[in-house]
């Protein structure tokens, strides 16, 4: 007769993880966008994630978006300062190297600066995501 064990059609879902070591994974995941999921070894998924968030953020700077500073006079600045350091290393970068000035008197300016925050934005979600799969909520 033949064997009674059955072989799964797909590979089992991964162990979840402790409280702790999957906000290590999101912390990492916020500073290099796709790292968590490729720790996860999510493959596609963080390879698709990285590559739009670092899209955006390149396209976003090629437009001559800016990369809004801390300012506490103007909301809308402190929200799109938010925005932006939710990128985590390539916004660091980015400051760092003395990019970002923005070009706001030109449409593509003021689309670049949109760019930079969505892709901020976008890693903020990934990153919480990949505490949700880590913890097993989510496959």
């Amino acid at each position: 007769m033949s064997s009674t064990e059955i072989t799964p059609a797909s590979p089992p879902a991964s162990q979840p993880v402790s409280v702790a070591a999957a906000n290590a994974l999101s912390v990492a995941s916020w500073l290099v966008p796709g790292l968590g999921y490729l720790l996860l070894r999510k493959w596609i998924r963080g390879a698709l994630i990285a590559v739009s968030i670092f899209a955006m953020f390149l396209l976003g700077l090629g437009m001559q978006g800016q990369l809004f500073a801390v300012n506490g006079k103007n909301l809308l600045d402190i929200l799109g300062w938010i925005g932006d350091l939710c990128n985590g290393l390539p916004y660091m970068i980015a400051r760092m190297a003395g990019g970002g000035a923005g070009n706001l008197y030109t449409v593509t300016g003021d689309y670049g600066s949109m760019f930079l925050v969505a892709s901020g934005l976008l890693n903020l979600l990934a990153a919480a995501d990949v505490r949700d799969v880590a913890l097993g909520r989510k496959p």
